[in-house]
């Protein structure tokens, strides 16, 4: 008799029972949110506890997606190719901290001991996560980035005047006992007057509010377990994959630094 729940026929990502791996990475061709194909990249590190993901837009910036599951932390970083026509420098980096909560992502080896069937396969997400607003009004003092979380100052390193969290964020991570050193109140407004969109703002020399959106496109985010006759208990047998798109909204202090946020 086929076992309840399991995975189907199509092509699929199946969790091995291997020997426990240190470190892995795994390939994936997966489809992007408007219908293009690009190749992902997945690291494991069940050592250091972590997993990553990294996966370049048509357009050429380079996403990646590191979750710390030891200081519960996860970082997002953007490598934006510049517009060299408008004064832009030839690329610009964005590093994004935020709360890692449980439940977010599969285990560091549980992602270690993924495997797949057909490497040609085109994977598209299972579940359709709610798209998150973050507000990012801290930023992240590159130097004492360690004493966050260490993958910080690889993962950040190019963006070290450009990391930003936000305040509910900071308030957890100091009642685990981080160094208040790492943060740093990013300047207000004056006269407590809100700031203008990047988008509408005319002058590319004045202070705005910039957003940049990204998209999570495919990611392992749940364990799947099975059931069968010869085993008394449920057994891993797979996993889900979910797709996630965050917007970070964050002050500059000139437009020239988000040129991409032109709507309105």
């Amino acid at each position: 008799m086929r076992p309840r729940d399991a995975p189907s026929a199509r092509p699929a990502l199946l969790l091995l029972l291997l020997l426990p791996l240190l470190a892995a990475e795994l390939r994936v061709r997966v489809r992007l949110p408007d219908g293009q194909v690009t190749e992902e990249s997945l690291q494991a590190d069940s050592g250091a506890d972590s997993v990553g993901l990294e996966l370049r837009k048509p357009d050429g910036t380079l996403v990646s997606f590191t979750a710390d599951f030891r200081k519960d932390v996860k970082i997002f970083r953007a490598l934006i190719l510049g517009e060299l026509e408008k004064g832009q420098s030839q690329f610009q980096a964005l590093c994004f901290v935020t709360r890692l909560h449980h439940n977010e992502i599969i285990p560091s080896e549980a992602m270690a001991k993924l495997r797949q069937k057909n490497p040609r396969a085109v994977r598209q997400a299972e579940e359709v996560r709610g798209p998150e607003q973050l507000h990012m009004d801290i930023a992240v003092n590159f130097s004492q980035g360690g004493l966050l979380s260490p993958h910080l100052r690889n993962v950040c390193s190019e963006a070290a005047d450009a990391i930003y969290t936000r305040r509910e964020d900071v308030q957890f991570w100091l009642e685990r006992g981080v160094d208040s050193s790492v943060f740093q109140a990013l300047p207000k407004p004056p006269e407590q007057a809100e700031l203008p969109r990047c988008g509408q703002a005319g002058d590319r020399g004045k202070p705005c509010t910039c957003r940049y959106s990204l998209s999570l496109a495919w990611y392992p985010c749940m364990l799947k377990y099975c059931h069968s006759r010869e085993r008394p208990a449920p057994y891993k047998c797979g996993i889900r994959s979910c797709q996630k798109n965050y917007s970070f909204y964050f002050d500059v202090p000139e437009r020239q630094l988000c040129l991409w946020d032109e709507d309105p």
